[in-house]
């Protein structure tokens, strides 16, 4: 990556990633909680990966999955920060992973996800996380990720 790019919104730009509007709440929810410095968010499923990992997708496809995951969290950050830069730290990430009884490739799946966090924010994106897998998740979507983060106050 280019050294003179710098902030995580050049980073995104320079990867080709452009962030979306907010996925509308499914439920009597919202999207991210503030308490402190800290955002909780919901948890964000995927549109364009369905299925489970270990029958009618590929490990690639759920790295994808999870990449695509990550995304829609960041569009929420950026939608309540203005700014990525606010970001602080990635404090953990839980995957959910939408697989097969006999699948075991979780970690690998949420790789994904983790490796975005390292390439657009740098040591500040390097988390903790758990990564299950799961019978079903709603609508069918093969990962779905929820996040903590530390933001400056």
């Amino acid at each position: 990556m280019n050294p003179q790019v710098t902030s995580p919104e050049q980073k995104l730009q320079a990867l080709g990633i452009k962030l979306s509007d907010v996925r509308p709440s499914a439920g009597n929810y919202i999207s991210h909680r503030i308490v402190g410095n800290l955002i909780f968010t919901s948890g964000q499923g995927v549109d364009n990966y369905h299925g489970k990992l270990g029958k009618d997708l590929t490990l690639e496809d759920g790295y994808q999955a999870s990449r695509q995951s990550m995304i829609n969290l960041l569009s929420v950050l950026k939608a309540e920060l203005r700014e990525l830069d606010k970001v602080k730290k990635i404090v953990k990430i839980l995957g959910f992973v939408n697989s097969t009884e006999d699948f075991t490739g979780q970690p690998k799946v949420m790789n994904g996800a983790s490796d975005l966090l390292v390439e657009v924010f740098g040591e500040r994106g390097k988390h903790a996380r758990s990564a299950v897998g799961m019978a079903q998740l709603p609508n069918n979507t093969a990962v779905e990720i929820e996040m903590i983060v530390e933001i400056e106050e």
